[in-house]
């Protein structure tokens, strides 16, 4: 399957919100236990402001969205970046996660990005597993500090470095 790594635009509002959304109301990979509005885009595309994000596109429209955000707004942590990336169901498990990290990599080593920060909710034992397989580490655990569905979670953190 031929990827296109589009920069992330209003152009992608409908498509990254639906897919976002699918993952609110159905999973713990992402926080919300509702749908957001469509114009909630305007945050992935402020905090991603200046860093590289990505709108993933094939044959079939587009099946998800990547980037990189500061970890910390302070200058002293411009080497460090956060993660965060979500695929149309049906799309995981397929290589397509792996492309956009190795997109996001590529392009953060080009503006300074050291180390990628990805927090991930300890309900989400396939992200876990696809970051250690592709480098990550754990480095640190808050257990039970979000509760989603009626169900107490963690938030796992996992590092690499480029």
């Amino acid at each position: 399957m031929e990827l296109i790594f589009e920069p992330l635009s209003s152009a992608h509002e409908k498509d990254v919100m639906d897919i976002f959304n699918y993952y609110a109301e159905n999973s713990f990979a992402a926080y919300p236990e509702r749908r957001l509005p469509d114009a909630f885009f305007s945050k992935f595309l402020e905090i991603s402001k200046g860093y590289p994000a990505f709108a993933v596109k094939s044959e079939n429209g587009i099946i998800g969205f990547c980037m990189l955000r500061p970890y910390n707004p302070f200058p002293v942590f411009k080497g460090t970046a956060e993660i965060s990336y979500f695929f149309k169901e049906g799309h995981t498990g397929k290589g397509i996660g792996g492309k956009a990290l190795t997109a996001l990599e590529d392009a953060g080593r080009k503006m300074g990005i050291k180390k990628i920060l990805a927090e991930i909710s300890s309900e989400n034992q396939g992200s876990i597993g696809f970051h250690k397989r592709h480098g990550f580490c754990e480095c640190g655990n808050f257990e039970g500090i979000g509760n989603k569905f009626g169900k107490e979670f963690g938030i796992v953190w996992m590092i690499k470095e480029l």
